[in-house]
């Protein structure tokens, strides 16, 4: 007993010593979910700059004073720090599942991953496509299954074509509803600005969340059949002031060419083929050489310039501000955007915090220069021995035309179209919101919102035709005759769309089985107006003559009411239930409301006691949902008064003249009194995964979609005021499948790996029409009036081509005008033509980022499976008789290079209509892309300064594999005739943050 006890004394003694005393302490550090060592973790004396990483096996060692506290932590998973009281530590760190905790914004309110109900993905800057970004849609390409994103090729402000599940509708507007700050855009583009996301500048967006199932979309009821995504930008700090320089510079070149005659094959293709027209070679005994594709496509360039400041005034108001501008040089000659843009984000709170006012305010001006598309039909078309500049200076500018005495005959000359036209589209648009958000005194569980926005523009078109402009050019008594600088087109145009938003919420915690209640319940108000004036013009006498201008006006009005309840039970159950009653403008009085409910289940699985012992799952979710949406918007095939009779002042093209005036007349419009609500039900299922400490993440979902009372443009009996109108009828039915994975395999301080993918399968098959069986949905070729290969039919999927198939001989060469007698009745008709879907069932994307210190390297490919493209140069240009006009009109033009080993691989003479319809002509568009690849270096040069640097490269639209015989195999209206190239972009860009 002694001996102990003079044995506690002696270590009490020492104690101090053993405090103060420097020790090696060694140990392992691994994954608490797999007890797996952890290369690279990284472990510091506290208060000390002090540390030291473990090895490849995660073992480390590093003399700390006995007493002091390590900090040990890893990428991805919590941070721990231990006291040391002995030589030996064994650290294993738990996941940090903080990802699971990021907002994602949702119709009126936001929710985290965990607690999401619905197919909803949150896309943040880290998931986004870097590179040559210009307008915001490039951010999202290929990044969110079943989302598909297509451009309408290479112009600066080119159309996009936005498709969430494939769409739901026939006729009926089916691009996804976009919400910005709170304010659900038009689906009207202001004239002048083609793409609606050119509207807000990337550099300002904070985030996407794209919402894609019906339980989630419901609560915005009429617009959200076809999905939502709503941006949200980014706002103030509530600490030091932050600022943000971002620049980089774009460059351009044409990725590719649609193979036609170069001169030398040209002159041997005539020669050979056609030696009466040989003659019609070169210009005065001169062969020359020009590549037209070439000439009217050049280098484009690009140039960036974003300014961004964040800061607290007076320790109370976060405030944000930016400033950027945009000048684009399309690949296209003379093709010019300018974009200017401006942000404020403003969001001060009072009394104690209960009340938080919002503002944001953009403001967007764009000018742009839009070139004549027709260059590139006649760039395929031109004669290429044949000179761009008249070598005798001539009439036209300087530029070489092909004449008789009426005129220009042939193609005109594709340089001349782009020099000698100009188009100035100008736009200025301004979107603004205040949303005030007031947490009541004395009851803070409830909220009330009130949100007002407005999106108003100005737009301003001016066509003209230059001095010596082609389509300016008569011939009177043997003298050209010109305009000079004629006006040729003008439209002004104001846009004035109003919001208001009001509703309560009310949300609390509780103990017991209830966990959480949040409800809401409120009125949405939106109005929609445009009006302007078109300044058309006629040639009178060689001369551009102004016509009466026509004025138009068009209002849409919604207004709704909505409610929607989450409830949480035992930590586990997740319940919503939303609805919406809608009316809209579009119809009459006794069918202008609509209702919307919807409802959906979450089952958290991970908190479940039978999982509570399986630490490698960090998140498993279950959702069910079911939701029923509406669809109004048939406003561009009917007009904004489908409902109703109504008189209307008639286009002045079909005005009657009385001596020098043209007097329009007011004309009936169709009208169909019956029309109703397109109704929307979705079924899905889906489970969210977050596995392995964040290192495998990732949802699949599958959903059975059908609509009724599609509203579809159809043919009308006769004596109708239209051969077609829009009427309710028929059902439609999708089913889909999608899948979304990030994998994170690495993740140390020096070195991290990251894998995502996404892939998506979707189909639409029409189940009804009522009484119709089919009709024509379009699908012009360039072969005149009713000439379409677009077909809607019964037990077909929306969006087919309806052609003959093509019979081939024993060379596999077609033989014209030869088809398979599909019933076998022994007479080619149109029952043997075949529906042939030209939508691809499966598209898929994936990417991935490395990082290595401040080096890191990002790489992202999308493609699809399937799909069809009908190649309408192959028709038009693609037999040898194209070459010659049927009449003896002084002139040859150029057509596709078909030529193999002396023969021509095309047809001979013109195809028939019925050749026109054939297969043949269809290629499949499956393709992998090569979309963008980014290599960026991140320094910070002083390290007790907020200064950091970035520098970053990259390229964009590298290559393309394909068996596609066209120019580009991504095309969302299946029918390829003169596209405008999409250019292959590098960029080099800095960034300074300071």
């Amino acid at each position: 007993m002694r001996k102990k006890i003079s044995m506690i004394f002696l270590w009490l003694l020492c104690a101090p010593i053993f405090v103060l005393a420097q020790t090696t302490v060694t140990g392992t550090v691994t994954d608490a979910d797999f007890g797996t060592p952890l290369p690279g973790a990284s472990i510091v004396i506290k208060g000390t700059t002090t540390g030291v990483t473990t090895d490849f096996d995660g073992n480390y060692s590093i003399e700390a004073e006995t007493g002091s506290i390590l900090i040990f932590s890893y990428i991805g998973l919590k941070s721990k720090e231990v006291t040391v009281t002995a030589n030996t530590i064994n650290v294993a760190l738990e996941s940090d599942v903080s990802q699971l905790e990021e907002v994602v914004v949702i119709g009126y309110g936001t929710t985290t991953k965990k607690d999401a109900t619905g197919a909803v993905q949150l896309l943040t800057a880290e998931d986004l496509n870097k590179g040559a970004i210009t307008t915001a849609d490039q951010m999202i390409t290929g990044k969110s299954a079943g989302v598909r994103v297509v451009n309408n090729g290479g112009d600066p402000d080119a159309g996009i074509n936005i498709r969430i599940r494939g769409g739901s509708s026939l006729n009926a507007n089916n691009s996804p509803l976009i919400v910005i700050d709170g304010i659900p855009l038009s689906n009207q583009n202001p004239a002048g600005q083609a793409n609606p996301l050119t509207l807000i500048n990337p550099n300002d967006i904070e985030s996407f969340s794209v919402l894609k199932d019906a339980s989630s979309t419901a609560i915005y009821g009429s617009r959200a059949s076809n999905g939502v995504i709503i941006i949200t930008t980014k706002s103030g700090t509530k600490g030091a002031p932050q600022f943000n320089f971002s620049s980089n510079v774009q460059v351009g070149t044409l990725s590719n060419q649609i193979d036609i005659f170069d001169s030398a094959e040209y002159v041997d293709f005539i020669q050979n083929t056609y030696p009466d027209s040989a003659g019609l070679l070169g210009l005065n005994g001169t062969i020359y050489d020009t590549n037209w594709q070439e000439e009217i496509y050049r280098t484009s360039y690009t140039v960036n310039n974003n300014l961004t400041a964040r800061a607290n005034l007076f320790n109370k108001i976060p405030i944000r501000a930016s400033f950027g501008h945009s000048e684009i040089a399309g690949i296209l000659k003379e093709s010019q955007l300018d974009r200017y843009t401006a942000s404020l984000n403003i969001a001060p709170e009072f009394f104690d915090q209960h009340l938080k006012v919002t503002i944001n305010a953009k403001e967007i001006a764009t000018e742009k220069d839009q070139p004549d598309g027709g260059a590139i039909g006649s760039a395929l078309a031109a004669n290429p021995t044949l000179p761009i500049y008249d070598p005798q200076g001539g009439i036209f500018g300087g530029f070489y035309q092909i004449t008789d005495d009426q005129g220009i005959v042939g193609p005109a000359n594709p340089l001349a179209l782009l020099k000698q036209r100009e188009r100035n589209e100008d736009a200025d648009r301004f979107i603004g919101s205040a949303e005030l958000r007031y947490k009541i005194h004395g009851f803070e569980e409830l909220t009330a919102v009130v949100n007002t926005g407005i999106d108003y523009s100005e737009s301003t078109i001016n066509e003209y035709f230059l001095p010596s402009a082609v389509a300016a050019y008569t011939v009177f008594d043997g003298l050209p005759i010109f305009n000079n600088f004629s006006p040729n087109y003008g439209e002004n145009q104001i846009k004035r769309d109003h919001l208001l938003d009001a509703y309560l919420n009310y949300a609390k915690d509780f103990e017991g089985a209830i966990n959480r209640l949040d409800v809401q319940a409120g009125y949405a108000y939106q109005n929609f107006t445009t009006q302007g004036t078109t300044f058309p013009t006629t040639t009178e006498n060689g001369f551009r003559e102004s016509q009466q201008p026509f004025k138009y006006y068009t209002e849409l009005n919604l207004q709704s009411f909505f409610a929607r309840a989450n409830l949480t039970l035992y930590d586990s159950f997740l319940f919503t239930a939303s609805v919406r009653a809608d009316a809209s403008s579009l119809f009459s009085e006794d069918d202008r409301w609509g209702y919307f409910p919807a409802a959906a289940l979450a089952w958290k699985l991970d908190e479940e006691q039978f999982l509570e012992n399986t630490n490698w799952i960090d998140q498993l979710k279950l959702r069910l949902g079911w939701g029923l949406t509406g669809q109004q918007d048939i406003t561009g095939p009917v007009g904004y008064f489908p409902y109703t009779a109504l008189y209307d002042d008639g286009d002045p093209t079909v005005g009657y003249i009385f001596g020098n005036q043209v007097v329009t007349t007011y004309r009936a419009n169709a009208f169909n009194p019956d029309l109703t609500w397109e109704k929307t039900s979705t079924y899905n299922i889906g489970v969210d995964f977050n596995f392995f400490s964040n290192r495998l993440s990732g949802s699949v979902d599958g959903y059975i979609r059908n609509t009724t009372d599609l509203l579809a443009e159809v043919p009308q009996s006769e004596g109708a005021l239209r051969n077609r109108f829009v009427s309710n009828v028929g059902e439609t039915e999708s089913k889909g499948f999608e899948a979304a994975l990030q994998y994170r395999p690495i993740q140390t301080e020096d070195f991290n790996l990251e894998l995502n993918a996404n892939a998506a399968f979707n189909e639409t098959y029409i189940t009804d029409l009522d009484n119709i069986t089919q009709f024509s949905s379009g699908g012009g070729i360039g072969r005149g009036t009713g000439v379409n290969i677009g077909q809607t039919a019964v037990g077909e999927r929306n969006r087919t081509f309806w052609l003959y198939e093509q019979v081939y001989d024993a060379n596999g060469s077609a033989i014209e005008d030869a088809f398979v007698d599909q019933n076998g009745d022994g007479v080619i008709s149109d029952a043997d033509r075949r529906f042939i879907p030209f939508e691809p069932k499966w598209t898929y994307g994936f990417g991935t980022f490395v990082q290595y210190k401040n080096l890191d390297f990002t790489a992202n490919l999308r493609g699809q499976l399937g799909g069809k493209v009908y190649n309408a140069n192959l028709l038009n240009r693609g037999y040898s008789l194209a070459a010659i006009p049927q009449t003896d009109s002084g002139f040859i033009t150029n057509t596709l290079d078909l030529y193999n080993n002396g023969q021509y691989n095309g047809f001979s003479d013109i195809p028939s209509d019925n050749q026109a319809l054939s297969d043949f002509y269809l290629s499949d568009a499956s393709f992998l892309r090569l979309d963008n690849i980014t290599i960026g270096y991140n320094l910070k040069p002083f390290e007790d300064k907020k200064l950091a640097l970035r520098i970053y490269g990259s390229a964009n639209n590298l290559f393309v594999i394909t068996d596609y015989d066209g120019l580009d195999p991504e095309n969302f209206d299946g029918i390829e005739s003169a596209p405008y190239a999409r250019p292959r972009t590098y960029t080099l860009g800095l960034n300074v943050d300071f």
